[in-house]
């Protein structure tokens, strides 16, 4: 089986703070950790050593799904947030 390349960034220098975004949504201390708490909330047995070939298509989409699911929702709010503030500072310089 043919393993896939990991996605690439599109701003290399943000993986820091994606990071840093994954471990906040999940509320972990680290990115790392974010997986296994995925897993263990879905009932799915990770391993720590990295040897997880037994893992079903399946269960490596349950683990991954939420968190990127949620890093989305996440962005979005953070965006929004962002163009409102912009709108309200360009509303107070046209007064």
């Amino acid at each position: 089986m043919a393993r896939r390349k990991r996605r690439r960034l599109l701003v290399p220098e943000a993986r820091n703070a994606l990071d840093q975004l994954k471990a906040d949504v999940m509320q972990t201390m680290t990115p790392e950790q974010a997986k296994y708490e995925s897993a263990q909330r879905q009932g799915i047995a990770l391993q720590t050593d990295g040897d997880n070939g037994e893992l079903t298509a399946r269960e490596a989409g349950k683990v991954g799904g939420p968190i990127g699911g949620q890093m989305v929702k996440k962005m979005i709010a953070l965006a929004q947030m962002q163009m409102l503030n912009e709108q309200q500072e360009r509303n107070r310089s046209n007064q």
